[in-house]
């Protein structure tokens, strides 16, 4: 079966090619309603579709973006991309999204798959091994925006939560609560993942605000399958911590389990408090008392930072880093 082409629109519209190309680019300037009607009709008739590559190879734009985050389970980065698909969305741009698992060889794979598509610019939570890549990205003035993530020598336009005020504000509304022994709870803690660090400079820095000695004991990082073992040899301690702060939302799903199998009360026995706002924080029983993201207004700042760099490159030469401020959100857990 013939593939109808925009000739065929033109012909059945009673149009020139260059008008239904006008209308298929929205360019309605000089364009009258009957023949906007005449185009839109043809199109349905016809059943005509666009050939976005050969539009774009035109255009030299894909009219498309990518995303790569770290591991999709997290709800700051579904949060993230759902923020940048509206934004993409009114640009009439379109998003393909990547998990790269925190895999420095799936991150570099799905930023070779990226630009061989030909996408427009990179929106990326960099696992921070692939250096030498981002520095050639950065000599090509190619449009990228690193996510949530910080990588040493690298000038790329960032965008961050203030991560040591986040941990800051946990801290102090567990002291006003009057918790001394606070203890942390964290995924594996290396410089490369930029939020986990920070909010441990954070959470060391408040207790040292408050007047309370740290206690390397308090601290407990590992996978989350040793998550449940870690907690056990924590709360088992001589003296254990009576307040915990869950470093992210995949932490706190192991605590509350954690909780739940060992019959802990939730804040008699236990007060809690979680960075991320997860969705079920206000009907869990107790409501959790968290530390916000504002993780939508974030993903519209980084795509709206990546379609300046895409519109004029030369820009990316004054790369900044965007901080965004938490919000302590006060329910029942602490």
């Amino acid at each position: 079966m013939k593939k109808t082409t925009i000739a065929d629109v033109a012909k059945h519209a009673n149009v020139s090619k260059s008008t239904v190309s006008q209308y298929l680019n929205q360019r309605y300037d000089y364009m009258g309603e009957q023949t906007k009607e005449r185009i839109e009709k043809a199109i349905a008739e016809l059943k005509y579709s666009p050939n976005i590559l050969a539009r774009g190879l035109k255009q030299k734009s894909s009219t498309t973006i990518g995303v790569i985050v770290a591991n999709i389970l997290h709800v700051f980065s579904t949060q993230v991309i759902r923020a940048i698909e509206d934004f993409c969305n009114e640009k009439d741009f379109h998003v393909i999204v990547c998990n790269a698992d925190d895999d420095p060889v799936k991150e570099k794979r799905y930023i070779d798959m990226l630009r061989a598509k030909q996408v427009d610019g990179i929106i990326a939570f960099p696992t921070g091994e692939n250096v030498e890549l981002y520095k050639g990205i950065m000599e090509e003035n190619y449009p990228v925006v690193f996510m949530d993530r910080l990588i040493p020598g690298i000038t790329i336009n960032t965008i961050l939560l203030d991560n040591e005020q986040a941990a800051f504000l946990a801290v102090d509304e567990f002291v006003k609560k009057g918790h001394e022994r606070i203890g942390v709870v964290s995924p594996p803690l290396t410089q490369k993942v930029t939020p986990r660090f920070e909010r441990m400079e954070g959470y060391k820095k408040a207790l040292e605000h408050h007047g309370i000695q740290f206690n390397p004991d308090y601290i407990q990082s590992g996978e989350i399958e040793e998550m449940h073992r870690k907690l056990k040899q924590m709360m088992c301690l001589p003296v254990p911590p009576t307040a915990i702060l869950a470093i992210n939302d995949r932490t706190l799903i192991e605590i509350l389990t954690y909780t739940k199998e060992e019959q802990l009360r939730i804040p008699e026995d236990l007060a809690l408090i979680n960075v991320d706002d997860v969705s079920f924080a206000g009907i869990y029983n107790p409501a959790l008392t968290t530390i916000a993201q504002p993780a939508f207004e974030m993903g519209k700042k980084a795509a709206e930072v990546l379609f300046d760099l895409m519109r004029d490159k030369n820009v990316s030469a004054d790369a900044k880093v965007y901080r965004f401020k938490p919000e302590l959100i006060v329910r029942e857990s602490c």
